[in-house]
């Protein structure tokens, strides 16, 4: 016997939620590709590091990781660019794996590190809002992730803001259509590709400040994000920022579903069987320019 409708509209909604979360989270590693031609493989560790943030933030000042979404992102930003100037930058013109072996080296100090600071054990926050919910006809959705999803919404918004209506956002989406010529028009591009970076681990500090407020984190984690953050990029179109948000809601309402109709720990399953099926039939991905 089937379950009811309402429940299925009930975790396609919750997925949807958790998808905008995971969308903001796949627009910083697109941005960063889609300027920098850099692969941040160290993308979902970056991620926990803005969640443990947030969970101290909580845990000694009482400060709703929401709350904490600015000046975590504004953190990030500030690491993101120096670690695009002191350490990426070098290594933009060498061989894709230099960049590749750079970037996993990251990754494992940043989870080593937080091995050590945190522990293994999984945290998170329970702030006044953790239990309530909203009725909205046959829906009841969960009110940490409705913020959390809305949050998502207006820092995307902001950054496609950004890129559109400012001149250094215009700058910037120079740099990544003629590189060459954003040279010989005066572009300091370095500048730009690290403020670049850090926009990238901004958006992703902000996106663990909100999804720390609807999930526990572990210092292990962080490579399954960084997967998750590939598998909604591809999908959505490497590169395309409306690609990124789309495909964080195709992946969030899919793992949703599969999660109910199957096991939890088969959800992941059919994230890929969604990448495997746009590699085969638009592997320019949903939203991503045609390959030529």
């Amino acid at each position: 016997m089937g379950l009811p409708i309402e429940i299925y509209l009930n975790v396609a909604a919750s997925g949807l939620l958790t998808g905008l979360v995971y969308g903001l989270m796949a627009l910083g590693l697109s941005v960063i590709f889609g300027v920098v031609r850099v692969v941040n493989f160290a993308h979902g560790e970056m991620m926990t590091v803005g969640m443990y943030v947030a969970i101290l933030a909580f845990a000694t000042l009482g400060i709703d990781p929401l709350v904490m979404m600015v000046p975590i992102a504004a953190v990030l930003f500030v690491f993101g660019y120096l670690l695009q100037t002191g350490l990426i930058n070098p290594f933009i013109n060498r061989p894709e794996h230099s960049q590749f072996m750079l970037l996993v080296a990251v990754a494992l100090i940043l989870v080593n590190l937080q091995l050590i600071v945190f522990g293994p054990d999984s945290q998170g926050v329970r702030t006044s809002y953790s239990f309530d919910s909203y009725a909205i006809g046959p829906l009841i959705i969960d009110a940490s992730k409705v913020y959390a999803a809305l949050a998502a919404v207006a820092v995307a918004a902001a950054l496609f803001a950004f890129f559109r209506f400012t001149l250094l956002g215009k700058a910037i989406r120079a740099c990544a259509d003629n590189y060459h010529g954003a040279l010989v028009v005066g572009l300091n591009v370095k500048h730009l590709y690290a403020l670049t970076f850090g926009l990238g681990t901004a958006c992703v500090g902000a996106a663990g400040a909100m999804l720390v407020a609807i999930t526990d984190v572990t210092p292990t984690i962080g490579p399954a994000y960084t997967l998750l953050a590939f598998v909604i990029v591809i999908t959505g179109g490497l590169g395309s920022m409306p690609g990124a948000l789309l495909g964080g809601v195709l992946i969030g309402v899919t793992e949703a579903l599969g999660g109910l109709l199957f096991t939890p720990s088969a959800k992941s399953m059919f994230a890929f069987g969604i990448l495997v099926l746009v590699l085969l039939f638009r592997p320019q991905g949903i939203l991503g320019r045609k390959l030529s």
